[in-house]
């Protein structure tokens, strides 16, 4: 006899081939993080959730502010439950959440990251008919059947999570990562782009643009040094090319030699100055998710072993490690060279809105 789906706040996981292809109307997705990064690389499981049940509707359990800039204009997000990003400090407020959490049923929950503590948390105290997340042997790489074949960049593994639980057909391609931007968004973001260049109206420039951002966490930060061999490389190779340094939170360069420089904290706008340019180049961190979602060619530094699930995800984007040391004399003229690919030969659309997906 098939065992009984989770009714209530159980832990029974969802088997392979045991999710049902109609009578999912409400669904969880627990992603209780506030990392801009982790947020972006739930977005192919959003789709493949709208594409498996496209009449369904979705909330998100998300920490921070990311998730409500990024999803809350998705059509098919009804909410989105933002628990503080220290909920230790705030334990009236976590409670309440928790509480609203318990207050709602679904028809499907899940956890899309094995490992998660809080996301696995969030899936044992909603109520569900089906609760979806990795065995908790995944944390640690060792499982066996279905789980085993596990794609290792974090941007499949959710989506292969749900395809394996389906108990339908589902596509052979992965959804690229996606945060959709309004045309006025475009719009925006090319006239803030036109003006730091100098340029008169919202019209892209006969130049390509490629942004850099130089900042990211800890050891995955590249010095100053390396940023300056790179940017000589790359005028060397591409005198052509306007370079735009966006700026971190902080708000200080950190690109010497680079005068021309974006600043905001609204994701949004972000998203939309980052989408009209021809590339993107910066250490391993959100903002680089971010330009590889918005559908700009990126490419990420990496200083850590963390390539394979962290590489910026979809056509046209690339990763490349940096050893340690490195002052930038080995790898930055491979990176210029990326960049000169990935411009070619540059030519400026006439309507840079219409052109984007």
């Amino acid at each position: 006899m098939r065992p009984r789906p989770a009714r209530s706040t159980g832990m029974r996981l969802c088997q392979p081939g045991e999710l049902p292809v109609r009578g999912i109307h409400r669904v969880l997705v627990c992603r209780p993080n506030h990392r801009l990064g982790n947020m972006v690389l739930i977005s192919p499981l959003l789709h493949e959730i709208e594409t498996l049940y496209p009449g369904a509707e979705i909330d998100i359990v998300s920490a921070g502010c990311a998730a409500q800039v990024l999803y809350g204009p998705r059509f098919q997000v009804r909410r989105i439950m933002n628990f503080p990003r220290r909920a230790v400090h705030h334990p009236w407020l976590a409670a309440k959440l928790v509480h609203e959490l318990r207050g709602n049923t679904y028809d499907l929950a899940i956890d899309p990251c094995a490992g998660s503590g809080s996301g696995r948390l969030a899936l044992r105290v909603c109520r569900a008919r089906y609760k979806v997340g990795f065995p908790d042997s995944t944390a640690g790489g060792e499982t066996d059947g279905p789980w085993s074949t596990a794609p290792e960049h974090l941007a499949k593994r959710s989506v292969f999570l749900l395809r394996t639980a389906y108990a339908g057909t589902t596509e052979t391609e992965w959804p690229t990562l996606d945060v959709p931007l309004a045309p006025s968004d475009m719009q925006h973001g090319a006239c803030a782009l036109a003006k730091i260049l100098g340029r008169d109206g919202c019209k892209a420039g006969t130049q390509p643009v490629i942004g850099i951002f130089g900042n990211a966490t800890g050891p995955k930060r590249l010095p100053e040094p390396w940023w300056e061999a790179f940017t000589t490389a790359l005028r060397a190779r591409r005198p052509d090319v306007h370079i735009v340094e966006v700026l971190a939170e902080h708000g200080r360069s950190q690109l010497p030699g680079v005068t021309a420089s974006f600043y905001t904290r609204d994701l949004r706008k972000l998203a939309a100055v980052l989408a009209n340019m021809q590339g993107f180049v910066s250490a391993d961190c959100g903002v680089m998710h971010l330009a590889a979602a918005v559908g700009t060619p990126t490419l990420g530094l990496f200083t850590q072993s963390n390539r394979s699930k962290y590489t910026p995800y979809g056509p046209g984007n690339e990763g490349v490690d940096v050893a340690a040391g490195d002052d930038g004399v080995h790898t930055a003229p491979c990176v210029a060279g990326w960049v000169d690919q990935a411009v070619g030969e540059y030519t400026a659309p006439d309507h840079p809105v219409a052109s984007f997906r």
